[in-house]
């Protein structure tokens, strides 16, 4: 138990430092990112403090879809957001516009997004709200994967976008790298994503996210 609450929670900080490196890149952010960043021209929050606030809804809304939230799915919600805000109070990540330091820190964030993901995965205390409701929604409906998470990110980017949400050359970069990012992490460590404890990540019928191809 205590080398799971570990796993857990050095992911979840893992998962913060990648957002505030891609962040601070300011080549553009991941979507649900960009919809954060929106979200704070209008309301008076910081950015740890509005993913929280979109957790407790996603929570929700897979709640009413039949997937209930585990302990990993509750803090991930609430320490992700208070890791952000208190990276980005210390100060520790610059904010850079040299465009070669903005594509390292953009690539380092994504690549430790991936090993934040192995952590608190393998921790299986239950994904995150965001894939929980990912699961859900492909359970209710029974479409595949990759379409529900692209009509998923892609509305929440655009409704970010529209907020004023940063996208940029970077929003694109995080999404065709964050999966193999993944899944490397994986592969280093000798696992596969399908052989994580079920509330972790995966469906009943043992199908990883990566693999449906419906």
């Amino acid at each position: 138990m205590l080398k799971r609450l570990l796993f857990l929670f050095w992911g979840l900080f893992l998962f913060a430092l990648g957002i505030v490196l891609t962040v601070n890149s300011n080549l553009g952010t991941a979507p649900w990112d960009v919809l954060h960043l929106g979200l704070t021209n209008y309301l008076p929050f910081t950015m740890g403090q509005v993913s929280q606030l979109t957790g407790i809804i996603v929570i929700m809304a897979s709640w009413l879809l039949g997937v209930k939230p585990g302990w990993g799915s509750l803090a991930n919600m609430y320490f992700i957001g208070l890791f952000i805000d208190m990276i980005l109070a210390a100060g520790w990540i610059p904010v850079t516009h040299y465009w070669l330091a903005q594509l390292v820190m953009l690539l380092a964030g994504v690549w430790l997004i991936g090993w934040a993901s192995y952590f608190y995965l393998s921790a299986a205390f239950g994904a995150g709200p965001r894939d929980s409701f990912m699961v859900a929604a492909v359970q209710k409906t029974g479409w595949s994967v990759w379409k529900i998470r692209t009509g998923i990110e892609t509305s929440v980017a655009a409704l970010g976008y529209f907020l004023g949400g940063p996208i940029g050359v970077g929003t694109l970069i995080i999404a065709f790298t964050l999966g193999p990012s993944i899944q490397w992490a994986f592969n280093i460590m000798g696992k596969r994503a399908q052989d994580i404890d079920h509330d972790s990540f995966i469906f009943q019928k043992k199908q990883a996210v990566g693999e449906s191809t419906d």
